[in-house]
């Protein structure tokens, strides 16, 4: 499997290679649109500037390929315990030893297609990822920025602020969905990984936003069928808070905001925004992702891995190095962003607090991140090159442990646009556990080290 995956991973890149002239043709004929390339830092919704011409349908093809170099070491101090897991049977709580060496790509294939004056679709496969292997479809949706199809005066006015986006689509809960690293596209991203607590998922719904460009506020609000993978069979698991067969009502979010380049070296944005479910078939805003860390293998287990059906312990332990809170029945999340810009000088913040439960769990438990990202980007004119720095913690509290557990992230990084579509970047990160019980294999973790990464997007 690994041989036909490196394969693939390589005939990915190639194709990307000979479709990228085609695709940097077409980067101008999209409408509303954020570029899958260096343009595209610091976009978060796209902006109701009406700067592209519609002389027809157009479809580009785009994509994003990463390959990575990992130099990480982990320890921890959990007391051994012996089980058999599957047929595997020794310490599940020995880690998994590491060796410097390349990871294995990712790749994602993009379609944007421009259908008619305002109205554009989106579709998103990963090619090839660490946890999906295979071919699969991220989503799709359509965005609408205009109805001139209607003929209607007062719909062109009121589509001058409004955006509808309605499909198979990222959760816009939070800033932070906007410059994480998704598969092989890792333009976005100043680091290699994302939070420790990573916040995304793709739900089928419709998000509508107002955005008053004068002013620089915005607001959204939206409604999801609160599920990753979307079921019509009815729910047969009992609720143990109510006692009663589990329901799979809609999800809901919104934000608020305020976002303005208050001078010609100064931009502001102030976020607020919040996601609640009460109950379903499985939530996953905090496991969403189809692609998995991309550190490789930290804080593993040789043998529950071995004794897993799947074929390898990148599969076992797809998400190593995150934090998920586990809150798959009901989920009330809610996030704050301060993103600060002033020349090449960029700050990014992120205050979380979550509660949620499993079904099986009678009350909500809770899980608090923090993170701040400095980021300087040089020289003036270009910004081609940047060093930056990331703090990330995570408090929670966990089913089985006394405490309350804690993940601290220090990242350092450095990196390179050779042009606006192939990036360099390194980092050192430092991650450590704290207050796990001497039975968890997390007791005492922790791993450090470099990664290296070179990406393309367009």
């Amino acid at each position: 499997m690994k041989n036909q995956y490196t394969l693939f991973g390589s005939l990915a890149m190639a194709i990307l290679s000979i479709v990228y002239t085609s695709a940097n043709a077409q980067e101008n004929q999209i409408q509303f649109y954020r570029p899958n390339n260096k343009l595209g830092i610091n976009t978060f919704e796209t902006s109701k500037k009406d700067t592209v011409l519609f002389n027809g349908l157009k479809v580009k093809v785009g994509g994003g390929f990463e390959l990575s170099f990992q130099s990480l070491r982990a320890s921890n101090t959990a007391t051994p315990v012996t089980k058999t897991v599957g047929t595997a049977t020794g310490n599940v709580n020995s880690l998994t030893p590491l060796i410097d060496g390349f990871n294995l790509p990712m790749a994602n294939l993009n379609f944007d297609v421009q259908l008619a004056d305002g109205i554009r679709l989106n579709l998103t496969s990963y090619l090839a990822a660490r946890h999906h292997e295979n071919t699969w479809v991220k989503g799709g949706y359509l965005q609408i920025d205009k109805l001139t199809f209607l003929h209607s005066l007062f719909f062109d006015n009121v589509m001058k602020s409004v955006t509808v986006v309605i499909g198979q689509y990222d959760v816009d809960y939070g800033d932070q969905h906007y410059r994480r690293s998704d598969g092989g596209n890792t333009i976005y991203n100043p680091f290699v990984e994302n939070y420790i607590m990573d916040e995304f998922a793709t739900e089928t719904g419709m998000h509508v936003y107002y955005k008053c460009a004068k002013t620089g506020l915005f607001a959204m609000g939206a409604i999801t069928n609160g599920e990753l993978n979307e079921t019509t069979i009815a729910p047969t698991k009992i609720d143990s808070a109510t006692k009663q067969v589990n329901k799979y009502p809609p999800a809901f979010l919104g934000k608020l905001g305020f976002d303005k380049q208050l001078s010609t070296d100064l931009r502001l944005r102030l976020t607020g925004s919040f996601y609640t479910v009460n109950s379903a078939n499985s939530s996953t805003l905090f496991g969403g992702d189809r692609t998995g860390s991309h550190y490789y293998n930290v804080m593993s287990n040789p043998v529950t891995a071995a004794g897993t059906v799947l074929d390898n312990a990148v599969d076992y332990n797809a998400f190593s190095g995150r934090f998920n809170p586990g809150f798959g029945e009901e989920n009330h999340s809610f996030m704050g962003n301060l993103f600060v810009k002033y020349k090449g000088l960029e700050f990014f913040g992120t205050i979380e607090t979550a509660r949620g439960r499993t079904i099986t769990e009678k009350t909500n438990r809770s899980a608090n991140q923090y993170a701040a990202d400095i980021v300087y980007r040089f020289p003036e004119k270009t910004e081609n090159f940047w060093v930056a720095y990331r703090y990330n913690t995570v408090t929670a509290t966990i089913v089985g442990n006394p405490d309350d557990v804690t993940v601290n992230r220090n990242v350092g990084s450095a990196g390179w646009f050779m042009t606006k579509n192939i990036m360099l970047k390194g980092e050192y990160v430092n991650q450590e556990y704290k207050n796990y019980a001497a039975t968890n294999i997390l007791n005492g973790g922790k791993f450090k080290g470099f990664m290296f990464e070179a990406a393309i997007s367009f």
